[in-house]
């Protein structure tokens, strides 16, 4: 009677210990998945924070040369930071019109400007990169948005800016980026919203 009731406490010390176990096991993968996330996230923050270090490197060398394009860059100054409120270029030669133009431009809107004054109303994109939080704003938006709109936006979803041009770093975070298109001087689409529409 002794030697059952001993192996009855000691299978369930047993139990005890493996569930504790599995649950630490469990708590484990957890943390390990946020470790790969973390890592993931520093990845592409450090990827920015290069691409913004060459857009910055070839604004200057465009600035002493002269040149009006980007060197080793597919996207102009007037393509990154687009248009006065007019529509015109920056150095004052008309905006290209194409026959294929997004909603806002074939409505005579022009080009969204950029608010001076805008104020964070969330912290939704304090912690989040350019490229995540731009994904987020396409697909609510369900169209192309101009890199003016989503500075605006990203702004007003408490992101922080650092330097003189940030809708460049937003343009050549986005031009480099694969899950984004370019549809027209500034403004971008998610590719993965044509491949959609090209199935349906």
């Amino acid at each position: 009677m002794l030697d059952e009731n001993l192996i009855s406490t000691l299978e369930q010390s047993l139990r005890q210990t493996r569930n504790a176990q599995n649950r630490l096991m469990g708590r484990l993968r957890e943390a390990e998945n946020e470790v790969e996330l973390l890592r993931q996230e520093i990845g592409a923050l450090e990827n920015s924070a290069q691409q913004t270090e060459q857009a910055i490197d070839s604004l200057l060398v465009t600035m002493r040369s002269g040149s009006r394009r980007h060197l080793g860059n597919s996207i102009s100054i007037e393509d990154a930071v687009g248009h006065d409120q007019a529509g015109r270029s920056v150095k004052g030669a008309p905006a290209p019109v194409r026959s294929d133009q997004i909603a806002y431009f074939s409505h005579g809107r022009g080009i969204p400007s950029i608010s001076s004054n805008v104020e964070p109303i969330s912290n939704r994109f304090s912690d989040r990169t350019i490229t995540q939080s731009c994904t987020l704003l396409l697909r609510e938006a369900g169209r192309p948005l101009h890199v003016n709109e989503l500075y605006n936006l990203l702004v007003a979803g408490g992101m922080k800016f650092k330097g003189n041009n940030p809708t460049i770093s937003i343009a050549v975070s986005l031009n480099r980026n694969r899950r984004f298109r370019k549809v027209d001087p500034g403004t971008f689409d998610l590719v993965i919203r044509e491949a959609k529409q090209a199935v349906s």
